[in-house]
């Protein structure tokens, strides 16, 4: 799949089939995202991949608005060192994570993580050392739905010079 296509037809996925992802695929998925842009190239970054479904039912548990992260067969939490562009470039590994999922065929969810009252927990949860924030938690299996809400169209999105021209 090229790029432009990945990006065009990518949606998010709540509903995964039951069926393990292998680890070479995860690990190439992370491999795409450590190469993800960060500001001066710090690469704040650390990756969390949770398999073990009591896990993922705990930290489903623990979101608001991701609890079909206990039905994923992979979570990944994204954290990074809490320095000035922590959000930015953890947002950017995120979205590459996204983007090298969908191109195995596999489904995502990103689920915010940054400034939510579950972050905290979460980090505990995961062992994971004081000064990382916790960025996104991404629910990623093989799709078991497909997805029917359509983008804003181009025409609505688009403005030239300045806003309000299309």
């Amino acid at each position: 799949m090229d790029v432009r296509e990945c990006l065009k037809t990518r949606r998010s996925i709540r509903a995964y089939q039951d069926k393990p992802v292998p680890k070479e695929i995860i690990e190439d998925i992370i491999d795409c995202a450590r190469m993800s842009p960060s500001a001066i190239n710090i690469q704040p970054w650390e990756f969390v991949v949770v398999t073990e479904s009591e896990t993922r039912k705990k930290v489903a548990n623990l979101t608001d608005y991701g609890k079909f992260i206990a039905n994923a067969p992979v979570c990944i939490a994204v954290f990074c060192k809490d320095t000035k562009y922590y959000l930015e470039d953890g947002s950017a590994a995120t979205m590459a994570i996204l983007l090298a999922a969908w191109s195995y065929g596999l489904g995502t969810c990103w689920v915010a993580g940054d400034k939510k009252h579950y972050a905290e927990p979460i980090r505990q949860l995961l062992g994971v050392p004081e000064g990382y924030k916790l960025v996104s938690l991404i629910a990623m299996g093989y799709p078991a739905e497909q997805p029917t809400k359509e983008k804003r169209p181009l025409k609505e999105v688009l403005h030239w010079e300045r806003f309000g021209q299309h």
